[in-house]
């Protein structure tokens, strides 16, 4: 069957920070034939925006999806430095310390911020855009493009612990709490947004068997892919005592290219907490002008690992 031509898909623009559950998000992309990934920004969290930049390189590579470019987005938080990233949960490399064979290609001459807005400018009214990392970049092009808003046509952001607890701390979910400051600008900005905060995310589960379905199924990408999630299961075998993975940043693809959908949204305003022990804590508040609503995701009914198996598996 033929592929649909470019036009008739949904454009993506996908703002990430390659660690392990990235690197599940963006095969779950690049399998979707309805979606065209039109390009991704990288930013500090998982590990550094440059690093992030290479293993995103690299694994396009393996995917056969070179034309996608890939722009290296800010390194520091909008308030003081990165602090680095998380070796015990992505790896000293942010893969899982997976040595993916080196890219032949380069990231683009444009940073980050510029690539976003850019592509925002060409694909105006159209583009959906999906943060699964520490949510700097779109803070940058809010402040250099304010018509960013009315450009993009809905914004899925991974982040937040709602009504949940944090996983970095008992307030603050990674993404938020690494740039609480740009989470407080992006959730506030008055532009359609999805939040996709651990509330949802640690309902569903990879197991260890999607593992070895993958490297059973052999390929570049899979078997790189199975390699890595060696760290992430152990990891969360230490916090849940079984070989599972939390599916964070593919729920938030997945829900953006409707090979999910949500069954329960709370429309709310989110606050983020700036200061104290509770910094980066994302508060649900009645929807004003300086909060205005966003659909925050809090359950999902459908298969999401069995359907994230399927699309891998497809690659």
């Amino acid at each position: 069957m033929p592929k649909p031509p470019e036009s008739s898909k949904l454009p993506v623009w996908f703002d990430c920070d390659t660690g392990i559950d990235d690197t599940l998000a963006l095969g779950q992309l690049v399998a979707q034939p309805d979606t065209h990934l039109v390009g991704i920004s990288t930013v500090s969290g998982n590990t550094s925006a440059a690093q992030a930049a290479q293993n995103t390189l690299d694994l396009l590579a393996l995917l056969g999806r070179d034309d996608v470019p890939v722009a290296v987005g800010a390194h520091d938080p909008l308030v003081g430095v990165y602090a680095g990233g998380a070796p015990h949960v992505h790896g000293g490399n942010g893969v899982g310390d997976v040595e993916l064979p080196r890219a032949t290609r380069t990231v683009e001459s444009a940073n980050g911020v510029e690539a976003l807005i850019g592509a925002a400018r060409a694909h105006a009214g159209e583009l959906h855009l999906v943060a699964v990392g520490p949510l700097t970049n779109l803070a940058l092009a809010l402040r250099e493009e304010p018509e960013l808003r009315t450009l993009v046509s809905h914004v899925t952001i991974m982040g937040g612990a709602v009504w949940a607890l944090g996983n970095i701390t008992e307030h603050a979910e990674a993404n938020i709490g690494n740039d609480a400051e740009a989470a407080r600008i992006v959730l506030t900005a008055g532009w359609p947004i999805t939040l996709v905060p651990l509330d949802v995310t640690m309902t569903h589960f990879l197991e260890v068997e999607a593992q070895a379905a993958l490297a059973a199924r052999g390929g570049d990408f899979r078997t790189a892919l199975a390699g890595m999630l060696d760290c992430y299961l152990g990891f969360h075998e230490t916090r849940y005592g079984k070989r599972v993975s939390a599916l964070h940043d593919p729920m938030a693809t997945m829900l953006a290219t409707g090979t999910v959908k949500a069954s329960t949204l709370q429309s709310v305003g989110i606050d983020v907490a700036l200061e104290g022990e509770t910094r980066g804590r994302t508060v649900a508040v009645e929807p004003s002008p300086q909060h205005p609503a966003v659909a925050v995701v809090t359950a999902i009914e459908d298969p999401v690992a069995d359907r994230l198996l399927e699309a891998l598996l497809t690659l």
